[in-house]
């Protein structure tokens, strides 16, 4: 009795509960990807995600094989696709974790429908986060809109315990499967430097390296840019390379070793980030809507300027403002951005530039390797002012100053703006503020070497504050 184990963005054999119960069920589980054309060449897909995923998959692959398995790929409309190869090889039953994007929501109905049709068996399960939108409910049975009271709740939840690896599988040697392509078959390039490597081994790594070496020193160093001092965790949870139950558990056990207060704080608060992950999914899950569209509805009617000459220069790492510039070198670079770092250049495309948050959001997906839909839109949509914060639109970042206050020495600065590594540091923020002899001695002329910036920032703070005010009136934030 045969029995598909479907993976999607859950790229790991250790802690996955749909192929637990696979490989429970049955002693013949196939593991089946299915590349979907309709998300691989997508507009908003084709970065240095798709590469690293691909990769993702030739380790996958090489870890089943490890334990008598191998990776089956096929490749086209999902409901279609796994229609025939349930028929191909007899299967009785289909097992897969739960995503919940409006898309993969109509996917994976379709999917049911058709094997249901077929009589094969279908499970779903619950393993991309810890809670699921239904579990994190008002004391009225609401969804929250604010995340500090969601957090509250979310903490109080029994937490699912860690399922064992598959020491075998045993998969049929005789079906067929294509080579896992290349990413230049999408029209998508690799990173230059990317921010980690791929791989289960490499996220479990990872986990480690930050729990020993930096977990407790989370809370005072995870605004810092230029500090090792965050997980970079977010490519694996993003592909499901790792499980957020391995990472929670691991903090848990963190937390039994230490009784110092101020790294049991850190802990928490790292705690805290996977939380804001699961907050943004029960925002998706339950507003579908914010993929296109603002979270609280008065601020679709915000006037963007969308400048585009001032998009591409803020793509590009151009615009005059130091911060805002290392941050996005840093992202086109490596296909990640210090979380600190991605507040400040969203605030900056959209309340100094005046550029609608979704061109933003779109950007960062085509080059974010934790490029995730929930967590993308949550953020972009927080910054910007137009999502799930109380009364988030007069919050507007000063580049300069934030980068005074986490990168006060401008070493994240330097680091991916060497143009600027011989400007002292009174000036390291506003370079532009040199004076020309100081300029001419250390041969960085502002206007030649490094751009002057772009706008000034007090100006366009006003004409932002007059946007939002003008989209508020008389308008409603219901659906």
């Amino acid at each position: 009795m045969a029995v598909i184990w479907w993976i999607r963005r859950d790229l790991r054999l250790a802690d996955n509960t749909a192929l637990h119960a696979a490989f429970t069920k049955s002693e013949t589980v196939i593991p089946l990807y299915i590349l979907d054309p309709s998300l691989l060449n997508a507009e908003r897909n084709k970065g240095p995600r798709i590469a690293w995923m691909l990769d993702g998959l030739r380790i996958l692959d090489h870890d089943l094989r490890e334990i008598g398995s191998r990776l089956i790929v096929r490749m086209g409309i999902p409901e279609i696709e796994l229609s025939k190869f349930a028929s191909e090889v007899d299967a009785t039953a289909i097992f897969y974790n739960r995503d919940y994007s409006p898309y993969a929501t109509r996917r994976d109905q379709k999917v049911r429908e058709a094997l249901t049709g077929q009589r094969i068996a279908v499970h779903d399960f619950k393993d991309l986060i810890i809670h699921e939108a239904d579990e994190t409910l008002t004391g009225a049975g609401k969804p929250f809109s604010v995340y500090s009271p969601y957090h509250r709740v979310w903490n109080t939840l029994p937490k699912p315990a860690l399922l064992d690896r598959p020491a075998r599988l045993q998969t049929p040697t005789t079906i067929e499967s294509m080579p896992i392509p290349e990413a230049s078959e999408f029209g998508a390039v690799a990173a230059d430097q990317p921010i980690a490597p791929p791989g289960e081994s490499a996220a479990l790594n990872r986990l480690s390296d930050f729990i020993t070496s930096a977990v407790e020193r989370y809370k005072e160093q995870r605004n810092s840019p230029a500090l090792d001092g965050t997980s970079i965790l977010s490519p694996y949870l993003r592909w499901g390379m790792i499980s957020p139950r391995t990472c929670y558990w691991a903090a848990q056990d963190a937390l039994k070793e230490t009784s110092d207060k101020q790294a049991r704080e850190s802990i928490d608060a790292w705690v805290g980030e996977l939380v804001w992950r699961e907050f943004y999914y029960q925002v998706l899950a339950r507003n579908p809507h914010v993929t296109h569209n603002a979270y609280r509805l008065a601020y679709n009617n915000i006037t963007w300027e969308n400048n585009a000459a001032h998009f591409e220069t803020w793509k590009a790492g151009q615009t005059g403002y130091p911060i805002v510039d290392a941050a996005m070198r840093q992202m086109n670079s490596t296909g990640w951005m210090h979380n600190r770092c991605r507040m400040i250049v969203a605030s900056f495309l959209c309340k100094d530039l005046l550029i609608d948050w979704r061109m933003g959001e779109r950007y960062f997906m085509q080059r974010l390797l934790d490029g995730d839909l929930a967590n993308n839109n949550g953020g972009w949509q927080w910054t910007a002012g137009t999502g799930t914060d109380a009364a988030p639109y007069f919050r507007v970042f000063n580049p300069a100053s934030q980068a005074q206050k986490f990168d006060p020495d401008g070493i994240y600065i330097r680091r991916w703006l060497p143009e600027l590594s011989n400007v002292p540091a009174k000036y390291i923020h506003e370079p532009h503020l040199m004076p020309s002899d100081v300029q001419q001695a250390i041969n960085v002329v502002i206007g030649r070497d490094y751009p002057a910036p772009m706008v000034e920032h007090g100006i366009q703070r006003d004409r932002v504050l007059e946007l939002y005010s003008k989209a508020r009136q008389g308008q409603s934030d219901e659906l």
